[in-house]
């Protein structure tokens, strides 16, 4: 089984410059461990200290929210395209 991942600007500085790769993870957990694997590093910015999603990471399956999936418990299927999104804020008044 092989899945889609796009990696966005903001996180690509941990992926190597990568912006697309593809996965043979069967969960959330599995494709974070995967790319803990590949990217040594990038797990904290995925997870915070007690292992849950950062609340500002958003991450979509198909242009669907996860978590209107079944969040963690969600099994990806054959083509699946998973994008992470972290939000970004900033800028001055």
């Amino acid at each position: 089984m092989s899945v889609s991942v796009e990696i966005p600007t903001a996180l690509r500085r941990f992926t190597d410059g990568q912006a697309k790769l593809d996965s043979s993870a069967a969960t959330l957990n599995d494709l974070f461990a995967e790319l803990e694997s590949r990217f040594p590093g990038i797990a904290r910015h995925l997870r915070d200290e007690s292992g849950q999603i950062r609340p500002f990471l958003n991450i979509y399956v198909n242009d669907e929210d996860i978590r209107f999936l079944g969040g963690e418990a969600y099994k990806f299927q054959e083509g699946d395209k998973v994008l992470l999104v972290p939000s970004i804020a900033g800028g001055r008044a």
